[in-house]
């Protein structure tokens, strides 16, 4: 079979078009930092903590063995990897990766694809910039005969993109616990909206962590050794970098519970003290209580056989669940019916 990429293309933006979008972007950040630190509780969005910084300390909890997604996940991918690409039924498409990171688990499923000459463009989406410019790099490097197409984006405007751009048949991938960020409604609402960027018979592979042993759980956001903490605290000193923040970092701690009734882990940055904090130039002031904390992130967590149901509100069809040997991941293989 011919090893050469499908002919359609993202557009390729000039510069003009990647400033206004990292420009856009720091108003949206200033925005959702501004609502969220006025609200009582506060909360900032789970997105926001992914910048290069932040995305750099995630590649390090991927690493972590009390962080048990990656390695279940990467067992689910090397035990499936033939049967994920036949059900593409053996036809040149186009690997989407949402939320790519550092691309060590998709990179499993390209890795088999080329050296099944199978014909396909991979497309890494992700908010960082500097993981994808790494990510591509090494597979250009590794792979030279692979076709790949970065596209540094939020989840939704990288979707219209790829909608507008009319790539061809697509495998989408959700790889990770991402989907866990969303409440259940957020989740059926969020795929709802991928799949109105897909075509009939596309595909969709899409990662659940499953409910386990709670401290099991906890400790995958809480390690022992403080790198989940220092993700979570990153965010602070994100907004000190970007938007001229006075956060001290000794004025907050990182927390995280688990809640088995609803199914969910939280993350929370909690003040120690009582403390003012202002945005530089913005005029903007914001008063923690001593013990007042700011939410920042939701994993939940899904029972077996959930996925279909999940499935099934989304407008999909569920082909093929894959679960690691543990029971602890799975990774469900749907179709867009059209």
């Amino acid at each position: 079979m011919n090893r050469n990429p499908p002919n359609a293309r993202l557009i390729v933006d000039d510069a003009h078009q990647d400033a206004g979008r990292a420009a856009a972007a720091g108003i949206d950040f200033l925005r959702d930092v501004a609502e969220g630190l006025s609200r009582k509780p506060k909360s900032l969005p789970s997105s926001h903590l992914y910048d290069a910084e932040g995305s750099r300390i995630f590649e390090e909890i991927m690493e972590l063995a009390a962080y048990y997604p990656t390695g279940c996940e990467e067992e689910i991918l090397r035990a499936n990897k033939k049967s994920i690409l036949e059900a593409m039924r053996d036809k040149p498409f186009h690997l989407v990766d949402l939320g790519a990171g550092n691309g060590s688990k998709s990179r499993i499923l390209v890795e088999h694809f080329q050296r099944s000459r199978a014909l396909l463009s991979y497309v890494p989406v992700d908010i960082s910039g500097d993981a994808l410019d790494r990510l591509a790099a090494s597979l250009r490097a590794s792979l030279p005969g692979l076709s790949v197409q970065p596209l540094a984006d939020e989840y939704s405007p990288a979707l219209a993109r790829l909608e507008t751009a009319a790539l061809g048949p697509k495998l989408v991938l959700f790889l990770g616990s991402t989907i866990g960020n969303f409440s259940r409604r957020e989740a059926v609402s969020f795929l709802k909206s991928l799949r109105a960027s897909l075509a009939p018979g596309d595909g969709l592979l899409v990662g659940f962590d499953l409910c386990k042993d709670p401290a099991r759980i906890l400790r995958a956001y809480d390690d022992a050794s403080g790198v989940t903490a220092r993700f979570n605290l990153n965010l602070l000193a994100r907004i000190n970098r970007e938007l001229g923040g006075d956060f001290r970092p000794d004025g907050f701690i990182h927390h995280a519970v688990y809640d088995p009734e609803a199914r969910v882990a939280r993350s929370y940055l909690v003040s120690v003290r009582r403390q003012t904090v202002r945005l530089g130039g913005t005029g903007l002031t914001f008063v923690f209580e001593p013990w007042e904390s700011i939410h920042t992130e939701n994993s939940f967590k899904y029972v077996p056989g959930e996925t279909a149901e999940i499935a099934e509100a989304a407008g999909y069809r569920q082909a093929v669940v894959f679960q690691d040997s543990g029971a602890n991941f799975q990774d469900a293989f749907w179709e867009n019916p059209g």
